[in-house]
């Protein structure tokens, strides 16, 4: 082997080396997830019993469409914690907890994901556009999520609606971030699903 390949192969070990030793060192050593509300009393409208919902995944931008746990600072300005990340993509770990928090009202037929072959009546499409911890003069979390209930049948939006929680965090360390998160979106989920049963 010429001495120029020697070099190059030399090379190549030395950055896979890098790359090995930065992953290592940016791994997250500790996975958060979000609880779902619990004993949901949430106002049916009559027949939604017989209704089955679909939930996508929702929509985000890249921001937020990612693992990482977001702080955000005046600007806005996105960093993300050390060491820390979500047990999935926010999207999907949102879109789980919506999903078990229709069910915990037990006022729906069925509530599924894409590909679980229901027979669909509706679908609740989402667009996260907060979820965060905001460090911009009062440490709090933000949790904002646009949902339309759309008819699966015509396509038509049946409702639409923002719907919007904060809660102050004790500190800026992830886990009083993570805490207060899950208050907001604790409250977010229990308006969130109270207003599907009133709309299907």
């Amino acid at each position: 082997m010429s001495l120029a390949r020697i070099a190059t192969a030399v090379f190549a070990m030395a950055v896979l080396v890098a790359l090995g030793g930065c992953a290592s060192t940016n791994a997250p050593e500790a996975y958060y997830g979000l609880t779902a509300p619990e004993n949901l009393e949430a106002r049916a409208r009559s027949g939604s019993g017989a209704r089955q919902v679909l939930v996508p995944q929702p929509r985000a931008l890249q921001a937020l469409d990612t693992a990482n746990i977001a702080v955000v600072d005046a600007g806005p300005v996105y960093t993300y914690f050390p060491k820390a990340a979500w047990t999935d993509t926010l999207p999907k770990v949102v879109q789980a907890k919506i999903v078990q928090s229709l069910e915990n009202t037990r006022g729906l037929r069925g509530v599924g994901l894409p590909g679980e072959g229901l027979l669909i009546d509706y679908q609740l499409q989402t667009d996260l556009r907060a979820f965060e911890l905001r460090i911009d003069g009062r440490d709090r979390a933000v949790v904002e999520i646009m949902a339309r209930l759309v008819n699966d049948r015509n396509g038509r939006t049946r409702a639409s609606r923002i719907f919007r929680a904060e809660a102050p965090a004790k500190s800026t360390n992830v886990r009083d971030a993570v805490a207060a998160l899950n208050t907001a979106t604790d409250a977010v989920l229990r308006e969130m699903s109270a207003w599907v049963l009133g709309n299907v």
